[in-house]
């Protein structure tokens, strides 16, 4: 079957947009095509700075003839809806229409519309246009003596030519014509620009992938980065160093180039004085270069890796030298900063906190930080730091915002405060908090485990969403400017991974009240009535906040919505966090046994019974049953092994125990299979019935102190 070649030429695309550009252009043409009825075989889409490229295969010369029916109105209907009929069909009379009877609705026209296939060729000549016009540009520009002119084109950078063939693998491929503003479409490409810059003629897929690649353009993005990754690596083993792995920088830097050359430049050594990360930043933010590491001590080497767009005469001299150039002027820089930070104490560089907004509202961030400290040395006690290096942590933890390190690499916030805090002679603990108190900045990152970071760390995340909270500046659904959504997630996993035993709405109610004096918007200060039910208030609202953020984070790691949902409301639903996955733990193993899955469903029978009865007799079945109205052993064992099981399973849940409570649980199952095969519900006698139907009401009420078994599905 034929394919289709399609190639977007123009002057150079963002790296960080090629990818997203060459995937938008394969779902704009195919989806496009399939829409005209023509379905493909396969797809592919890529980029170089310079083109988009799409191979579209399989693809039918011609869309089939679709024939649809659509029904219209009953014989006799108003003339008005007849004529409305007959211009949605397109048909010149009623005479043209079907009449169809029906034995229900009568009579009523019917009309047969049949679509003629299309040639592919002239679909796509109709389709791309469209495509190039409304292409989804993160930014875009009009160029030219008629950008001023309405509906003039706009493209990433200046488009300069277009390709389009379609054919079959025998047989000469068609140019596909069309314009788009000043440029008409044809099959000459071109190649690197300064390596091969004439022009290229092209035919289809194949001979035009091996056409570039010999005017040195390597077509495919994935293949530019496994070149850029594979030289490099040879380069540093033979330095004796490994490259220090950059998957974003790769992805940049194989958007740069057409013809990866990789070299490799050096810088003074005194620079190695400097912190890593500060080196690597510097190098991959002003030249998005890599950085080597010796291979047997780990510590960075004098050498970074370069990726050129040529082949020079010199073999790369002159590039290495002028990257070595401005990697030196870099570091220098980069020393200066470092030099300059490390003078001045990291209490010093605290005061002047006071002069950084954290927001109009909520003051400065040197107010901030003191919110930071009394709530860090609270919890202190409870994840088992010392309450004095927590609070002296908090105060430090954001001075490094006003050093001239992070006011030049903002990434470095946290990292370079440790580096100063480590090489003015600061406790080691107080140290590491300040870098790893942002932490986990993502779900890969990894979080805390020192006490003292710990303690900073919930204390950074919490002051951050109650003080939000406090403003009403909540997450509203895609939107969430201040990262709360991560922060709550991210003291979930703080505390699940340190198994931290903690009540969130008393960590919680502290600050809520203290923030609530300060939101600006006439609450009423701490300590009056009014205050103290808004504490409850927000309190309760931040509790279901992170409720909802810890059943997406369980349901992200393969835990049941409905099981979930069950622990969280069932009896006795605790705001401990460990305690709530261990019972969700606990309640799917019990449910992957045999005796659970046949306790759910003789409770769903159980449950069903009841809602029927109920819902027939306008009242629940309510209280204990009456033995004296046992007629059968199956009522008394029922009744006799609810109330054992209820008991053990609740005293079981207040010791924790939660396989213990799920053992008790399953005790249930032969005296309820037992109950169900013997007795029937609803005896004759009424209040034998009703006895029945309270024993029933007993069984949801002793699963209740495990779980809410309602909200369990199967």
């Amino acid at each position: 079957m034929p394919e289709l070649l399609l190639e977007l030429f123009s002057e150079e695309i963002p790296a960080r947009m090629q990818r997203r550009a060459a995937d938008d252009l394969r779902s704009l043409v195919t989806n496009g095509l399939v829409d005209a009825g023509l379905v493909y075989e396969g797809a592919m889409a890529t980029a170089t700075p310079r083109r988009l490229c799409l191979h579209v295969m399989g693809l039918p010369g011609r869309s089939p003839e679709k024939s649809e029916l659509r029904k219209g109105p009953r014989v006799g209907a108003p003339e008005k809806a007849l004529e409305g009929f007959l211009r949605a069909a397109g048909l010149a009379s009623v005479d043209e229409a079907e009449i169809v009877s029906d034995p229900k609705k009568g009579d009523f026209y019917q009309a047969r519309i049949v679509t003629p296939g299309r040639d592919a060729t002239e679909v796509i000549a109709e389709l791309m246009p469209e495509v190039v016009r409304k292409f989804p540009w993160p930014k875009s520009m009009r160029w030219g003596a008629a950008s001023s002119e309405p509906g003039s084109l706009r493209w990433v950078r200046p488009l300069h030519s277009i390709v389009c063939t379609f054919g079959t693998e025998n047989e000469e491929p068609e140019v596909i014509r069309f314009e788009v503003g000043d440029i008409t479409s044809g099959d000459q490409t071109y190649g690197h620009r300064f390596l091969a810059p004439a022009p290229i003629t092209v035919r289809r897929m194949d001979d035009y992938v091996a056409k570039l690649e010999a005017a040195k353009v390597v077509l495919d993005l994935d293949r530019r980065k496994a070149i850029i990754e594979h030289d490099a690596k040879d380069r540093a083993l033979a330095l004796n160093a490994e490259l220090v792995e950059d998957a974003g920088l790769l992805e940049e830097v194989a958007g740069l180039v057409e013809w990866p050359v990789v070299l490799v430049g050096r810088f003074d050594e005194k620079f190695l004085a400097l912190p890593d990360e500060v080196i690597r930043l510097t190098i991959r933010e002003n030249q998005k270069c890599f950085v080597l590491r010796d291979a047997a001590s780990g510590s960075l080497t004098n050498a970074f890796v370069l990726t050129s767009n040529i082949e020079a005469p010199d073999n790369g001299v002159q590039i290495v030298a002028g990257n070595e150039r401005v990697v030196r002027a870099r570091l220098s820089d980069a020393e200066f900063f470092w030099k300059t930070d490390l003078a001045t104490p990291l209490a010093r560089h605290a005061e002047k906190l006071a002069s950084v907004t954290f927001h109009e509202r909520l003051g400065s961030q040197a107010e901030r930080v003191e919110r930071l400290a009394a709530l860090a040395k609270a919890l202190a006690p409870i994840v088992g730091a010392d309450p004095e290096q927590a609070e002296q942590a908090a105060r430090l933890a954001k001075a490094d915002l006003v050093t001239g390190m992070v006011g030049e690499f903002p990434e470095l916030q946290g990292y370079v405060g440790r580096r100063y805090a480590e090489a003015q002679g600061v406790d080691p603990a107080i140290a590491a908090a300040i870098e790893e108190h942002y932490k986990p900045v993502g779900p890969s990152d990894s979080v805390p485990t020192a006490p003292v970071s710990i303690a900073v760390a919930l204390a950074d995340k919490l002051d951050l969403l109650v003080s939000f909270w406090a403003l009403d500046e909540k997450p509203t659904g895609s939107k969430d400017p201040y990262a709360l959504r991560r922060a709550a997630l991210g003291v979930i996993r703080i505390v699940l991974e340190n198994g931290l035993r903690l009540r969130l709405a008393e960590m919680l109610s502290d600050p809520v009240a203290s923030l609530l004096a300060i939101a600006g918007d006439g609450s009423p200060a701490p300590g009056s009535a009014g205050n103290a039910e808004a504490v409850d208030n927000l309190t309760d609202d931040l509790l279901s906040f992170f409720i909802d953020r810890l059943k997406v984070q369980l349901r992200d790691q393969g835990a049941r919505h409905d099981l979930v949902d069950a622990v969280l409301e069932g009896e006795g639903a605790s705001d401990d966090l460990v305690l709530i996955v261990r019972r969700i733990e606990a309640l799917t193993a019990f449910l992957g046994t045999e005796d659970g899955g046949n306790l759910l469903a003789g409770y769903k029978r159980a449950a069903n019974i009841l809602r029927a009865e109920e819902k027939k007799d306008g009242r629940t079945f309510e209280g204990a049953p009456d033995p004296a109205l046992f007629q059968e052993a199956e009522e008394r064992a029922l009744s006799e092994a609810v109330d054992a099981a209820r008991a053990k399973a609740s005293a079981a849940v207040a010791a924790e125990d939660f396989e213990a409570a799920m053992e008790a649980l399953s005790t249930l199952r032969a005296p309820v299979d037992a109950f169900f095969d013997t007795i029937l519900v609803n005896a004759d006698d009424p209040a034998v019935r009703e006895n029945r139907l309270k024993l029933l009401s007993a069984i949801p009420a002793a699963t209740a102190a495990v779980a809410d078994f309602s909200k369990i599905g199967g």
